[in-house]
């Protein structure tokens, strides 16, 4: 798959340049330096040569057979150039020109046409407005960066191609090898799902980077994803996922979901490791490229200073690993061969003075003890300090004992010379630990998501047809809302436990509703345009008896007519007041890109003021939905504090179970809302109060 950009035959370079200081002349002199063993083409009508090679006036002209073209031309010729390649059997191009769709209306339609035309002549297009590909093992480098990475086992792909150049040149300065990175730009045709397809089954590839600033399909990226992290971790940076693109939403779910919940919650689903930061990136893609998945989460240290042992400590456990509880015959082989004011507990301090082949006594006995899953060695530059030669003992010792290793040489100008022998042995090296720690966090997850069960989406029993009748009502009266009585008849189809509830058109009707359900009452304005009720005084609690009541739906359709004079009023709901419990919310909002985003967190009026909320993509397990609730800072409320009773944490699972299906069966259902879903102690069962439901307009 993708062959023709990994190993061609032979490269045509389109708008290839004699002049020195023009973008063809450095591609095509990239194109053949570095290695690549095919033939190489410029195409250029009015040069015979350039660079040494014969160049041809149309790629009609030549000779040999071409899998791969280069495009450079201006981007009204690029279609013409396209065609002409097509004509010729050529199955790839990357298109180097920009001015398409990233210019306006005049380049979208010149960039459909590149697709058009790619179509039917059965080609794939990297591009346009790209810097290029490069392809390390097969010596091709088909862009215009200056230099060529070292060979290596990431392969990297971006968005921006400004972006690409100031990688590339991190990587040279930082020793990191490639072994595929690819600019892609507009994707026009080849995106990053077609990438993960094709990567998840390189034999040269470890691991996949992905700088990303949008995703084509969320919901076949997920799909792609989810498989191909099993057996190749994916590491992403995702740009543009604040909330200040988040759109107008009525519901207390859509304030809060922006886009960046949407990749949070999707990446997590899916075991991609989010970077914070192109450093991260980079500190995150060596580790997995150099080392071995660990087995453990328990972390030795051996270390020759102090405050750096304890700062790697404090990493480790602020990253929710642990240090390894060293075994006693390995403490008492360290008493007996480290001087007496070494520590043999975990950090293992070998001391200021400690030589290598003290470090590589430390670091083997660290490697040998059972209890240990990782090794982290710290070193810092001190006069006795042997750098080059404690960085040689740590390589052999690695690839010995086969268990994750990773060095924090910290400093710059003393630690270089070890730092290129610890690459040259596939040792991850930091500057400072908590970035060692933070890679090795990123490589603990990845073991724990390969053996994280695969989600089991089991049907449940529900009225699909109660719920369309509902939704096409809506429809035939030209509404998105839904009020009341008609979110009651949703949510009771889907099995979800409500109290009782009576609508009432009347005062009279109001009371005879109270008399059968049952005093104390709540009254509740009835109305698909008014969504925030108590915003208006749309509610009262309380009510105690039939004058109660009376009075009670005067005020209330009173306000509401006063407030929204232009809302449909159908009367009050008139519902059991339900006492006790404590108050959560589960919402949905209908992601763009990926779907509908399901919320779950502190309910009541606390989901504004406290945002303590966390996000999944429907549709989802019941094993999802309880790491959902293990998600929220107030988690340990619902768990019982202080001899408290437990909340029926079974009942919220299942209430998100039966939502995530609702949303899923009707992606018309674009914002929801239960809030509050009331929660009663273990057993008990739960309650929805209240709901907003919207439709996606037409």
């Amino acid at each position: 798959m993708l062959e023709m950009f990994t190993n061609p035959r032979g490269v045509a370079v389109i708008g290839a340049s004699p002049s020195p200081d023009k973008l063809g002349y450095a591609v095509l002199k990239n194109v053949f330096q570095y290695g690549y063993q095919g033939r190489v083409y410029p195409i250029n009508p009015k040069a015979s040569e350039i660079l040494g090679l014969p160049a041809y006036p149309s790629v009609a002209e030549i000779p040999g057979p071409v899998d791969l073209a280069i495009i450079l031309v201006p981007a009204k010729v690029v279609p013409s150039v396209l065609e002409e390649c097509g004509q010729k059997g050529i199955k790839g191009a990357v298109i180097i020109s920009a001015g398409f769709r990233e210019v306006g209306r005049e380049g979208r339609q010149l960039e459909q046409q590149l697709i058009e035309i790619a179509h039917r002549y059965e080609m794939r297009l990297i591009g346009p407005n790209v810097l290029g590909i490069i392809d390390t093992f097969s010596g091709l480098n088909a862009s215009f960066a200056s230099g060529m990475p070292r060979q290596g086992h990431i392969a990297f792909m971006s968005q921006s191609g400004a972006l690409c150049t100031s990688i590339l040149d991190m990587a040279l300065g930082q020793g990191t090898g490639f072994s595929r990175f690819y600019s892609i730009g507009n994707k026009a045709d080849i995106n990053e799902i077609d990438l993960l397809k094709a990567w998840s089954a390189d034999p040269e590839t470890n691991v996949i980077v992905a700088y990303l600033e949008g995703i084509a399909n969320g919901p076949e990226f997920m799909k792609v994803a989810r498989d191909v992290t099993r057996r190749k971790p994916i590491v992403s940076i995702k740009s543009g996922s604040t909330s200040a693109g988040s759109r107008a939403v009525s519901s207390h779910t859509g304030t809060l979901a922006g886009s960046e919940a949407a990749y949070e919650a999707a990446f997590k689903q899916v075991g991609i490791v989010r970077a914070g930061s192109v450093q991260d990136l980079f500190d995150y893609a060596q580790a997995f490229a150099r080392q071995p998945l660990p087995t453990s989460d328990a972390v030795a240290v051996v270390t020759n200073a102090g405050g750096p042992g304890i700062m790697a400590s404090d990493a480790i456990e602020r990253a929710g690993m642990r240090l390894a509880s060293l075994t006693p015959e390995l403490q008492q082989h360290m008493r007996a061969n480290l001087p007496p004011a070494a520590s043999v507990v975990n950090p293992i301090d070998v001391l200021g003075d400690a030589p290598a082949e003290r470090y590589a006594m430390a670091i083997e006995a660290a490697l040998q003890d059972a209890n240990v899953g990782m090794l982290l060695v710290v070193l810092t530059p001190q006069t006795s300090t042997q750098i080059p030669e404690t960085a040689r003992a740590l390589g052999e010792l690695s690839q010995k004992y086969k268990k994750p290793c990773f060095a924090a040489f910290m400093g710059d100008l003393a630690i270089r010379p070890g730092a290129e022998i610890l690459t040259q042995h596939s040792v991850p090296n930091y500057q400072v630990p908590e970035r060692a720690v933070a890679a090795m966090r990123a490589m603990w997850r990845q073991h724990q998501w390969i053996n994280t069960p695969e989600p089991k989406l089991e049907p449940l029993p529900v009225d699909k047809d109660a719920v369309r009748r509902v939704l096409d009502g809506l429809r035939a009266e030209g509404r998105v809302t839904a009020g009341d009585a008609e979110a009651r008849d949703i949510l009771l189809a889907y099995g979800i436990p409500l109290p009782k509830a009576v609508l009432a058109t009347t005062p009279e009707e109001a009371v005879a509703a109270a008399e059968s359900i049952g005093y104390p009452v709540v009254m509740k304005i009835a109305s698909p345009d008014i969504l925030h009720k108590t915003d208006i005084g749309g509610v009262k609690l309380n009510l105690n008896s039939a004058n109660d009541v009376r009075d009670a739906f005067d005020l209330i359709v009173y306000r509401s007519r006063r407030y929204m004079p232009d809302a449909t009023i159908w009367g009050c709901q008139v519902q059991q007041m339900v006492k006790g419990g404590r108050e959560v919310i589960i919402g949905v909002n209908r992601d763009p890109q990926f779907g509908p985003l399901l919320m779950f967190g502190l309910g009541g009026v606390y989901v504004e003021a406290f945002k303590d909320v966390t996000f999944r993509v429907a549709p989802i397990d019941r094993r999802e939905a309880r790491e959902m609730l293990g998600e929220i800072r107030s988690y340990n409320l619902l768990r019982g504090v202080r001899g408290e009773k437990a909340s029926d944490l079974e009942g919220i699972v299942d209430t998100l179970d039966r939502v995530s299906q609702l949303v899923t069966d009707f992606p018309e259902i674009v914002e929801m809302d239960i809030n509050p879903l009331l929660v009663f102690p273990a057993g008990q069962g739960v309650l929805g109060l209240d709901m907003r439901l919207a439709l996606e307009a037409k």
